[in-house]
């Protein structure tokens, strides 16, 4: 009696092909790192400070010898491209459950980073404030991961949301404006969200009932929130001395996490905002995952056929999670007026809009990635203003490129390896 082999015959796999990008890309940047930082003299010292917010170890400050702490990281850095060729020469794509690609990719950018910095304050008459570099970044981060959750929201419902910028314009608009005429911060944060949903209503309405184009409709109310806002901004807030005053939302120091050695003042000595940012990320994250309501709101963004035939209202959900982004966006908008103490002005939000659209893609689409991809951004926005700080001669325009420079190498190296929700942007006419 003969046997079936149910063994898949070795000779037969087929193998993915090599793609020699990333080891290629991480040589050549090793090599223009090494040309670029071994210019940095032999005696050059860079003063390193990191306050640790706890009592008993107080501040630390080490004055590094520059030029071979910079050699080191290099070879870290060439180390990581070796690994880079071998994983790619031998086909190596996880270990474990972990992609290889991505633990590289972190390791050598915090190795590089590592590096510029030291080379950065390398003799210079300021100092590197390691623990303020990334309180400020993670505070940086706060609009970017309130629009990189709107528009994961909209866009896992089957709606592009191209709207943030207005919406993070509107929610600091009325925030600043309501805030300052109550005097109270608090109520100026209440009314954000308000502001995001209407914009988020207007793209629901045009794009989900009228199916305009979804990308269309997010440029055009960018516009529209950029022109009305402005228009009150200098007919009234400037007009009235009352919309003049600036208020600000407290800091809480949270008790005993908060003494936790460097991480403590750097997570837990923030602002009201990051913490309703840390709440809004772990449930958005539980119900998009782990819920009813997030499995048939993702059902709308994949298959929104099947999702009708189980009884589902696709475009109804889909109105109501588009408002719901635009007020979690709205939210993220309050970071601009009550959140750091500033009184409204016309474009303040400077693009955040747009590169949280980067930080959604590049986390994935899902909160918990998102916030790790916006701190890479909010990293970069806080170096400029901490070397300027340090006096670092790097002219302060160039530092002002770093995130949109960011943005722009980011979503060109994910072309091809991120897949949006399979019916994003198309209409559903059932």
């Amino acid at each position: 009696m003969s046997t079936i082999n149910l063994q898949p015959d070795s000779a037969h796999v087929v193998l993915r092909p090599r793609t020699w990008k990333l080891p290629i890309a991480l040589s050549i940047f090793t090599v223009a790192t090494l040309a670029m930082f071994l210019s940095t003299p032999r005696r050059a010292i860079s003063r390193i400070v990191i306050d640790t917010g706890n009592s008993h170890w107080g501040v630390a400050s080490w004055n590094l010898p520059a030029f071979y702490v910079i050699l080191l990281l290099i070879v870290g850095m060439a180390c990581v491209t070796v690994f880079a060729w071998w994983m790619t020469f031998t086909r190596t794509e996880a270990l474990g459950k972990v992609r290889v690609g991505t633990l590289l990719g972190v390791a050598y950018g915090a190795l590089f980073i590592s590096a510029f910095l030291i080379w950065a304050v390398a003799d210079k008459s300021g100092t590197l404030p390691v623990t303020s570099l990334l309180k400020g970044a993670l505070f940086c981060s706060i609009p970017l991961i309130f629009g990189g959750m709107a528009g994961t929201v909209c866009e896992r419902v089957g709606v592009i949301n191209v709207s943030i910028e207005g919406q993070l314009l509107a929610g600091a608009f009325l925030a600043g404006a309501v805030g300052a005429w109550t005097k109270n911060p608090w109520i100026g944060l209440v009314t954000a969200p308000i502001a995001g949903a209407l914009v988020g209503a207007l793209l629901a309405l045009f794009a989900v009932k009228y199916w305009v184009d979804h990308i269309v409709v997010g440029v055009v109310l960018n516009v529209l929130v950029l022109g009305v806002t402005t228009y009150f901004y200098s007919t009234i807030l400037t007009k009235y001395a009352v919309f003049s005053v600036a208020v600000k939302l407290p800091t809480w120091k949270i008790p005993l996490v908060s003494k936790i050695p460097v991480l403590g003042p750097v997570l837990f000595d923030q602002g009201v905002l990051v913490y309703v940012m840390y709440v809004a990320v772990i449930i958005l994250q539980i119900m998009l995952f782990k819920s009813k309501w997030g499995l048939r709101l993702r059902s709308c963004g994949e298959h929104p056929r099947a999702a009708d035939t189980m009884g589902i209202k696709v475009n109804r959900t889909r109105v109501r999670n588009t408002i719901l982004g635009g007020a979690i966006a709205g939210l993220g908008g309050a970071y601009f007026t009550v959140a750091e103490g500033l009184s409204f002005n016309g474009g303040m939000s400077g693009g955040r809009g747009f590169i949280a659209l980067a930080v959604m893609i590049l986390g994935g689409w899902k909160p918990s990635r998102i916030v790790l991809a916006a701190l890479l951004f909010g990293f970069a926005d806080q170096l400029a203003k901490t070397l300027q700080s340090a006096g670092v001669d790097i002219p302060g325009q160039f530092m002002s490129m770093a995130p949109y420079l960011i943005t722009i190498f980011a979503v060109a190296g994910l072309v091809g390896r991120v897949h949006p929700p399979a019916m994003e942007g198309k209409p559903y006419k059932g």
